[in-house]
Parts: structure tokens; sequence; C-alpha cells
């Protein structure tokens, strides 16, 4: 009993100093990806003419009525675009379910998880870890095809409403709350196709998925808002009431 407990305390200090980077970066690491996104979706439903999403999704409200107002001339414009968004989406489907099938066919692998990276530098990699990693990547993934299929859903709805008459019951409002329901989450999706990067880098140690993290928010940062005098212009160009 004496033995196995000093053999408890000797392997301890060495499973934390191997973990401890994980248990502190890789959460970090999350918290400031999805705090960006928390901050980022209050930005949009309050200023919303101060980010990309937020002025695409006035454009594309412009857009619907400008086409259900004049049908007969832009019925064939409006499919065509419906069907290069529908066909990214599912590109996007495509990929994230296929990479699922691959990570569950090395989760289910009777080699134990393709053996774990026993040269990672920092970060515990031990059976269970690697197992985690996979797992939270497959999750991912599978979140991401979820929001694409959807979204191929709400799109395709819209391709056919788009062309009804005027004296139809379907409102101008109506397909563009679809249309928006469909972009959205498709930005959702490709979000989180974005966020298994710090993921798969998570495999080689988790100060790659910190520094992944810390530099992608960066990047999303300047693709998603309006600067300087681009943010005069668009919000001078698109009125209020719309």
């Amino acid at each position: 009993m004496t033995q196995e407990r000093a053999v408890f305390t000797s392997h301890t200090p060495m499973e934390w100093k191997k973990c401890y980077l994980d248990v502190i970066l890789v959460p970090l690491s999350f918290f400031i990806t999805i705090g960006y996104h928390v901050w980022l979706w209050q930005k949009v439903r309050k200023q919303p003419l101060t980010t990309i999403i937020g002025t695409n999704n006035r454009g594309r409200r412009l857009w619907v009525s400008t086409i259900m107002e004049d049908n007969d001339k832009k019925n064939i414009l409006a499919v065509q675009t419906l069907r290069n968004t529908i066909m990214g989406a599912t590109l996007m489907a495509t990929t994230s379910i296929l990479l699922c099938s691959g990570l569950a066919a090395v989760i289910s692998s009777t080699y134990s998880v393709k053996r774990p990276i026993n040269d990672t530098i920092y970060g515990a990699h031990g059976e269970f870890m690697v197992a985690l990693k996979y797992v939270t990547l497959l999750l991912v993934f599978l979140a991401s095809f979820m929001c694409h299929s959807l979204s191929i859903r709400f799109i395709n709805q819209v391709n056919f409403l788009i062309n009804c008459p005027p004296e139809s019951t379907v409102t101008c409002e109506y397909v563009a709350e679809l249309l928006e329901k469909g972009f959205t989450l498709n930005a959702v999706g490709n979000r989180l196709f974005y966020s298994a990067l710090p993921i798969v880098l998570w495999i080689f140690g988790p100060v790659l998925v910190f520094v992944c993290s810390v530099t992608m928010v960066s990047m999303l940062y300047n693709l998603d808002f309006v600067f300087g005098s681009i943010k005069k212009e668009k919000m001078s160009e698109i009125p209020n009431g719309v």
C-alpha cells in the first residue's frame, strides 16, 4: 500500500507538468474565440452598419425587394445568384462530412488512435488526451456540416419563393428573412470550420493552439468590421429605414 502511494505521488507531478499547458492555454484559446464572436454578434445586432455582416444583411434585403419588384426581368439573375451560394455551401458541407468520416475511422482504429504523438514538445500526449483532441475535432466538423446543411435548406426555399408573383401572399420581408437565416447559418458553419484549425494544431501542442487562436481572431477582426471612410460611405448609401 505504501509502495503504491509512493508511485502515485511520484507520477502525479510529472503528469501535471505534461498537461498543465493544455489545461490553461486550450480553454483560454476557446474563450478568446468564443468571446470575440459573442462581441461581434452584439455589434451586428446593435450597430449593424459598423460590421461587414450587418452591412451585407442590409444589402441582401434590398436585393430581395429589388428582385421581387421586377421579377419578370431579374428572375434568372436571382436563380443564378442563389445557385452559386448553394454550390458553395454544398462544397463546405461535403468537405466537413468527409473529414468527419476520416476522423471517425481514426478514432475507431484498433491501433490506439494511431498512437499518441510521443515527440510533442509541450503538453500531454497520452491516449486519453489524443482521443479527446480527435473527438473535439470531430464534433466541430459535425456542427459545421449541420449548419451548412440547414443553410442549403433555407436558400433552396428562397430559390422558389423569390419568383412568386407580386399578388401572392409571400412578402419580400418573409423571403428576406429566410435568406438572412440561410446566410447566417452559412457564416456560422464557416466559422466553425475555421475554428477547427487551432484544434488540429492542438495535436502538436497547446502553445500552437493559443498562437493560432490569437492570430485568427486578429485576422477576423480586420475582415469583420468596416473602418474609416468606407464605413461612412456605406452608412450614407444605405437608408436607415431598411
